[in-house]
């Protein structure tokens, strides 16, 4: 009895230990900005900057940057569902874009710097679909961040990843000269006005 105890105890921890965590992959401009809102939440494994969207294989930061590749710096959450929802992880991506611009992200403009949500799935894009319709509704002007179906993710050049951790004055200076935070307040107004 005491065996069979173990062993199932054993054949628990082995399970766990190699459960899939999901993943879900999000565009808003410089991959920098976006890996530290997700690392703060419970539940995400990590955030990994990378490329997806276009057509270009093994794309590097400078073949992205032309904007001919198709695409998008992104970063890929890895996370536990059980923790952290998918609807969490969309708030979250919404209070750290600008939902209005088309032709990229604050300071950063261009094809590769503009705000996507790219699913994976059908009830992503269903929860997708309806928190983009939800924060429309509470705004006058249009929304136009993308929803599209995920393609192959690229992770970015290692000098990009955790770069708010490995360079806090750089990024600190980029996010402050890119007046990120003070237009993400202003949308937050906005949001919060209606």
């Amino acid at each position: 009895m005491f065996r069979i105890i173990l062993a199932i105890s054993l054949c628990s921890i082995c399970l766990s230990t190699f459960a899939k965590n999901d993943l879900a992959i999000f565009a808003g401009g410089c991959f920098w900005c976006m890996e530290s809102p997700f690392d703060k939440l419970d539940g995400v494994i990590s955030s990994t900057s990378g490329y997806t969207g276009g057509h270009t294989e093994n794309p590097t930061y400078e073949t992205s940057s032309t904007g001919t590749t198709g695409h998008y710096e992104a970063v890929q959450i890895e996370y536990d569902a059980t923790t952290v929802s998918y609807e969490e992880l969309l708030d979250v991506y919404w209070k750290n874009i600008d939902p209005f611009d088309a032709y990229g992200q604050f300071c950063d403009k261009g094809p590769h710097y503009r705000a996507a949500i790219f699913i994976m799935n059908s009830e992503e894009k269903r929860l997708a679909i309806k928190s983009r319709a939800t924060l429309q509704d509470k705004l006058k002007n249009k929304v136009v961040t993308e929803i599209l179906s995920a393609k192959q993710f690229y992770p970015a050049e290692d000098y990009h990843q955790n770069y708010y951790k490995k360079n806090p004055i750089r990024y600190k200076y980029y996010r402050y000269g890119c007046n990120r935070d003070k237009r993400l307040n202003q949308i937050e107004e906005l949001i919060n006005s209606k």
